[in-house]
């Protein structure tokens, strides 16, 4: 019988990779051999990776998920290993987020990353590198790992994703007419899948709006539940069952004061249809 090692996540940044590649590959049935056959390397170079004692390839990492079917979730970890640009603790929120069952967050001044297309994501980023925050490097990678986690939608079954987004989303202009002509037009479609929730928290609210900085909440496939938020600085990733449950109450207390959903995609159209007006 081989005795198989076991690694821990925390010994190195590409541990957790090499954990996901081996479990993912298991699930389907497969040796090490056949995975290399199919993602055209050799069997030790899975060996290898599997064993995190060389870092995968960004092609090998792509082909792994196509082959396993893992709804982009290597592709995510590849690049929350690869990559240094991210607010720190944002990292480890997303590695839950790639696998949660339920996705609820509210998101105030621009859209959640989840739903962004790739112009507007690379308007937002552009204004980082105007103001010199980011190096064009960084830019990059940001876009790039954002649009890896949206391929959370690929899963079968995919997440519930529930967002209450603040009006200003909507109504902030970033990149121009156009940039927001088509994010809008992508929430509305966004909207009419089954598995996602969009609400507008209106400024009507005023002050019985009960966040004034991004909450996101995940539910895990084991039910247990974890918190993420955000300073200018950093991300927290919380697991504590009083201040979650905490942050469950006011979520729900917002849910029921925001517009509901056919209300929600009335005033997106409207935004969208004032932005079209604009002159370029």
């Amino acid at each position: 019988m081989v005795n198989i090692k076991e690694i821990d996540p925390e010994s190195g940044p590409w541990a957790p990779f090499a954990i996901q590649l081996r479990n993912s590959r298991k699930a389907r049935g497969l040796l090490q051999y056949q995975l290399a056959r199919k993602c055209g390397v050799s069997a030790s170079y899975v060996s290898f990776v599997e064993l995190a004692h060389r870092p995968p390839s960004r092609k090998f990492a792509t082909k792994a998920d196509e082959v396993l079917e893992t709804g982009g979730t290597l592709m995510l970890m590849y690049f929350q290993a690869k990559h240094t640009a991210l607010v720190p603790g944002f990292p480890e929120y997303a590695n839950y987020e790639a696998t949660a069952e339920k996705i609820r967050l509210f998101e105030i001044n621009v859209i959640p990353g989840l739903l962004q297309t790739r112009s507007y994501a690379v308007a937002w980023e552009q204004g980082n590198l105007r103001r010199g925050t980011v190096t064009p490097d960084q830019a990059h990678e940001r876009i790039e790992f954002l649009l890896a986690r949206q391929h959370i939608y690929d899963r079968t079954p995919p997440p519930l994703l529930h967002a209450v987004i603040d009006e200003s989303c909507l109504r902030r202009p970033i990149g121009g007419r156009d940039v927001m002509v088509e994010q809008l037009l992508h929430l509305e479609e966004m909207a009419s899948r089954p598995n996602i929730i969009l609400q507008v928290a209106p400024y009507s609210l005023g002050e019985n709006r009960p966040f004034t900085r991004l909450v996101h909440l995940l539910t895990m496939p084991d039910r247990k539940e974890l918190a993420y938020g955000e300073t200018e600085q950093r991300g927290y990733l919380d697991r504590d069952s009083d201040a979650i449950t905490a942050l469950n109450n006011d979520y729900d207390r917002l849910v029921v004061e925001a517009l509901g959903q056919t209300e929600t995609v009335g005033v997106v159209r409207a935004v969208r249809r004032d932005f079209e007006w604009m002159s370029t």
